[in-house]
């Protein structure tokens, strides 16, 4: 395997791919080299060289009554300079953060770009964020700015105040309420003409939240490099990008890394147009439905929207994929049987995390799928089983899975955190916290998690900051969260409880605590379950025994 080095001074993006295609995957891996310049930068190489004046198609955006709007690359790397001078002209400087608090949407990406291209730092967020998780993150990360829409101002106005860092609001939408700025209208009112601001690949770009199982959530710092780190693995995944006719869609959210940039930056460097469109829930006759009418060749479909679509039986003649490209838990032998037969075509797993992404990948046409396998080393990625010091560990023996570095989509630290960011990394290798298996032909099986992460339709979930919310709700005295299995959700959330003296344990108590922690954390973050204890088992130093309340059930 090789390990990456910043090149010369070259413009970015002059390879047009990672990989050169090779028909074999030793034959691809033993041609790979890294292509990092040492000049690089997201908002140039992911949208300005492809705006050439053709109207080259950047965006295909669906509205919840249908209607198509469709924006060229001209046009976002217009919008995004004009943005950049407003940011600029209110007072934000190389190095300030900028939130990014939308869902898919135009102005998320041309606000990304904005960022990308002024030198600052973008924080993409939920939209399904509660007040607490949106308040801890901005606060975190000192953010100076951010751009949401009228939801996302409703519940930011009830923190700003406690927010003294966030200077200015830009919203999306009909009005900026008071105390805000319209948007669109700054936007507009804006000069096009903005330099470029000159970036190494390894300066910061991006702060991605990851939710752990200790304290509150850790931000993971990216640079600008990020995406070329993404490249192997996408375009052996997606079986060889860029390809005439390509479209990419995913439900996925474009806050999190999967979305943004799996598929949303990883697409736009190779200039492939996405579908972007605002779901208020997954509906599988809908998606495919859509993905038939616009001719959608790829996408990244999470397990749990495939479970989604195999239990409705939805089929449509007029869906066409070149690629399923799925991750964030094993599809098993039966889900992948059914993804082969209803389109015609394999779903290839990935495997990575927000602070080191798509480390391991499969392609049925470079080697055979092995049902609950996470495929192999992605070109370029040292993936090996190693213990706690970094050591590594025999074929088939359980470990956790490391990766060696150097490597490009590498985080540089967890925001503001050297403790953490040291305790990810043991000798050569970053530690994923995840427990697998390699077997002697080189495919990665996963165990189980290192630590008590909930994986719950696709979501990475931390039990504590659930936990901290609850303990906020008047009748609880105690909490632990665990995840349970879950035919469709892979885990459910389950919440055990200890309530105050006074408060009587019953279905209506629970279900207002189910409400307590969906409006102030997030929907997809409470509790399915709800269970009443008189105690909870916990160590002598009174941590919470969470693996005895997850064999309860």
């Amino acid at each position: 395997m090789h390990g990456f080095r910043l090149g010369n001074n070259k413009k970015p993006g002059n390879a047009k791919t990672m990989l050169t295609e090779a028909k074999t995957y030793d034959e691809l891996t033993r041609n790979f080299r890294w292509d990092i310049p040492a000049r690089f930068n997201m908002a140039e190489a992911c949208c300005d060289r492809h705006a050439d004046g053709s109207g080259r198609l950047a965006l295909i955006y669906v509205g919840e009554n249908g209607d198509l709007t469709r924006t060229s690359f001209d046009e976002v790397a217009e919008m995004s300079r004009r943005f950049a001078n407003v940011l600029k002209a209110d007072g934000l400087q190389r190095g300030d953060r900028i939130a990014v608090f939308l869902s898919q949407s135009l102005e998320l990406p041309i606000a990304h770009m904005a960022a990308f291209r002024s030198g600052l730092i973008s924080i993409p967020l939920f939209a399904l964020f509660g007040e607490d998780a949106l308040e801890f993150r901005l606060a975190n990360s000192q953010a100076r700015a951010i751009v949401t829409d009228e939801g996302g101002w409703e519940k930011l106005a009830k923190i700003r105040d406690r927010l003294p860092d966030l200077k200015t609001v830009y919203v999306v939408g009909e009005r900026a309420p008071a105390g805000t700025k319209s948007f669109w209208a700054s936007v507009k009112s804006a000069s096009s003409d903005f330099e470029l601001v000159d970036t190494s690949a390894d300066d910061p770009a991006l702060i991605i939240y990851t939710s752990g199982t200790t304290g509150n959530p850790k931000g993971a710092l990216h640079a600008h490099r990020v995406v070329l780190g993404h490249l192997p693995n996408v375009e052996m995944c997606h079986n060889f990008l860029p390809r005439p006719g390509d479209l990419m869609w995913t439900p996925a959210d474009w806050a999190w890394i999967g979305g943004l940039v799996n598929a949303l930056f990883a697409f736009w460097y190779h200039g492939i147009p996405l579908v972007g469109h605002r779901a208020r829930k997954f509906e599988p006759q809908a998606a495919m439905q859509m993905m038939a009418d616009l001719g959608v060749r790829n996408v990244f479909l999470p397990p749990t929207a495939l479970k989604l679509m195999r239990q409705t039986g939805v089929k449509n003649p007029g869906v066409r994929l070149r690629s399923i490209f799925t991750g964030g838990e094993s599809l098993g032998g039966e889900l992948l049987g059914w993804v082969r037969e209803t389109f015609g075509i394999d779903a290839h797993e990935v495997f990575g995390q927000t602070e080191c992404n798509l480390v391991i990948g499969s392609n049925s046409n470079l080697f055979p799928i092995r049902p609950g396998s996470m495929g192999r080393a992605t070109p370029g990625f040292d993936v090996r089983i190693v213990n706690d010091k970094g050591e590594e560990q025999p074929r088939g023996q359980r470990g956790i899975i490391g990766v060696r570095q150097p490597c490009p989509c590498t985080m540089i630290e967890y925001w503001r955190n050297p403790d953490a960011t040291a305790k990810k990394f043991a000798g050569e290798f970053l530690l994923t916290g995840d427990l697998g298996v390699q077997d002697e032909d080189g495919y990665f099986w996963y165990v189980s998690r290192e630590d008590d992460v909930i994986t719950t339709a696709g979501y990475r979930v931390g039990p504590s900051e659930i936990e901290h919310t609850l303990m906020k709700h008047p009748s609880v005295a105690m909490a632990a969260v665990v995840g349970i299995p879950d035919p469709i959700r892979t885990e459910s959330i389950k919440a055990w409880i200890v309530l105050r003296p006074g408060s009587v344990p019953d279905d209506k108590l629970a279900r207002e605590i189910q409400e307590f922690v969906k409006v102030q954390l997030a929907a997809h973050e409470y509790p399915r379950f709800v269970q009443f204890a008189e105690t909870l088992p916990m160590t002598a130093t009174g941590k919470v025994l969470r693996r005895e309340l997850r064999a309860l059930g």
